[in-house]
């Protein structure tokens, strides 16, 4: 199977820096089931091709194949595996490719971090659904399609066309954002993988899917699909993309996420991958995703319950409850995103004033685009602009209130200082108001490492007695009291998912 990368930016063979693999040199990659090669057809400075060939072994596969899995005697030797564009393609991306896949290149950061031209080339990939799948979860993204069904047979045009396409993929886009995307959606056009779905493929897919899967309009599709149905699995996925338009570009900025707990008993600690089977579905349990699909829906003839309001949406509830009990009438958003809360500060029509601020730039152009005043507001109550909370602003003061929703665990310890300094000390509202994930409520996510946070941006989480300690020194050394908010359902073991904590002056 083949997959060929092409530029034209100036010069073009600095395309060898972003992939760290040298133009004038062939290198060989050992697979558990097969060898990788990495090689340029072209390389000159206005052209320059990259290819990735991936020799498979069926033998080493079928070698490779769980213990459980299904025996299909001679399928597992012959098959289209060495030559479609599969799992295995995209297995081997991320270990040929994992530097260029993560955006660094010390070398050329600057290109690393821009959109370059591209075309990617795959010959034969397996599309479920034909050319109009692949179109349809490219080209939200910003690529050009071209998928040309793959003929059964060129001398028997009455047979009529197979499962394969040839993708050809143009576009503006940064080499590691076209990497990542590859390695998500080539299982999804598949819908197959070689290696069993264990809980930690849900990182892996919220790690490669940062910054365009939370805001592409198939991403229920694709989240199934990638995680093969697993149904505990899929709601965790879901839950964690439910408000993340955009992954963080910096410690400080916001990337909140719904953290939607799966009910039932926590998942053992340390626990390896399990042997193959149908997950266990709980006759009470209903799925708080975003409605039943094609692979994942109700049984026919039942009822599904009413799905639970969503933690993201009490967590923005209990932000209001809060600013309407200290009757706060402006707000600014410390630390806004893309803008979710802002949009339902601007819905409280008891809010006179409203601002966002964020450091990712490319975070307050789409909530910017998100917000804009209809043509028949003549006093935009909104103001966005873009700022860093290590840094003091006269910007920030002037306000009832002040809102940092799942925002410090994005900081970076030794810099949480310097935002209390900004918040409470310089902006220094009437009332601040905080939110952030209490750590000892992640036991109840299937699909979360034992240890693991919550996102792999989040710097740090606390625990109830933590959030309460930090709270209360911050609160006395500028002069506030804090109230604490249990935001979610209070686990009477653990807590709830949410901590708030309210800081009047």
């Amino acid at each position: 199977m083949l997959l060929t990368i092409t530029t034209t930016v100036s010069p073009a063979t600095d395309l060898g820096f972003l992939l760290h693999k040298h133009p004038d040199r062939v290198q060989v990659f050992e697979q558990a089931f097969g060898t990788a090669h990495v090689f340029y057809p072209d390389a000159s400075p206005d052209l320059c091709t990259a290819a990735l060939l991936l020799d498979v072994d069926a033998v080493s596969l079928a070698r490779t194949r769980g213990k459980s899995s299904p025996d299909f005697t001679l399928g597992q030797y012959v098959n289209d595996r060495p030559y479609a564009a599969s799992s295995l393609l995209a297995s081997a991306m991320a270990g040929v490719f994992r530097t260029a896949m993560r955006g660094r290149c010390d070398t050329r950061p600057d290109l690393a971090g821009a959109p370059i031209p591209l075309r990617l080339g795959l010959p034969a990939l397996p599309c479920r659904g034909g050319p109009e799948a692949a179109r349809r979860l490219f080209e939200p993204l910003g690529w050009t399609v071209d998928a040309r069904p793959v003929p059964l047979d060129e001398e028997f045009a009455e047979w009529g066309d197979s499962r394969y396409v040839t993708l050809g993929l143009t576009g503006d886009v940064r080499l590691a954002d076209a990497l990542n995307q590859l390695y998500v959606l080539l299982p999804v056009l598949d819908d197959a993988k070689h290696y069993w779905i264990a809980p930690d493929e849900v990182d892996k897919l919220i790690r490669a899917g940062d910054g365009w899967l939370a805001a592409h309009p198939e991403r229920s599709h694709i989240t199934r699909r990638y995680l093969a149905n697993r149904r505990g699995l899929v709601r965790t996925a879901l839950s964690r993309l439910a408000e993340a338009d955009d992954g963080p570009e910096d410690g400080l900025e916001r990337d909140p996420i719904d953290e939607e707990p799966t009910l039932g008993a926590p998942a053992a600690a340390g626990q390896g991958s399990p042997e193959p089977g149908p997950e266990p579905e709980p006759a009470s349990e209903s799925d708080p995703g975003p409605g039943p699909g094609p692979e994942l829906g109700h049984e026919p003839g039942t009822e599904a319950a009413a799905p639970p309001m969503r933690l993201a949406e009490r967590r923005a509830q209990a932000v209001i409850e809060a600013l309407h009990a200290e009757r706060a009438q402006s707000v600014i958003d410390l630390g806004c995103g893309t803008g979710k809360l802002l949009t339902h500060l601007l819905r409280d029509r008891s809010l006179q004033r409203v601002a966002g601020t964020d450091v990712s730039h490319r975070a307050i152009t789409m909530a910017a685009r998100r917000l804009r005043p209809s043509p028949g507001d003549r006093a935009p109550r909104l103001e966005i602009f873009q700022g860093a909370l290590t840094y003091t602003d006269e910007r920030f003061r002037g306000y009832d209130a002040a809102v940092l929703m799942e925002v410090v665990e994005h900081v970076d310890p030794p810099r949480l200082p310097a935002v209390e300094r900004v918040v409470f000390g310089d902006a220094r509202p009437r009332v601040v108001i905080v939110t952030t994930p209490n750590r000892e409520h992640n036991v109840r996510y299937e699909g979360l490492a034992s240890g693991a946070m919550r996102h792999p941006d989040h710097r740090f989480e606390w625990t109830r007695a933590e959030f309460r300690d930090w709270a209360g020194r911050a609160a006395a050394a500028y002069g506030y009291q804090v109230r604490h908010v249990a935001v979610g359902d209070d686990d009477p073991e653990v807590g709830p998912p949410t901590q708030m904590g309210v800081f009047t002056r």
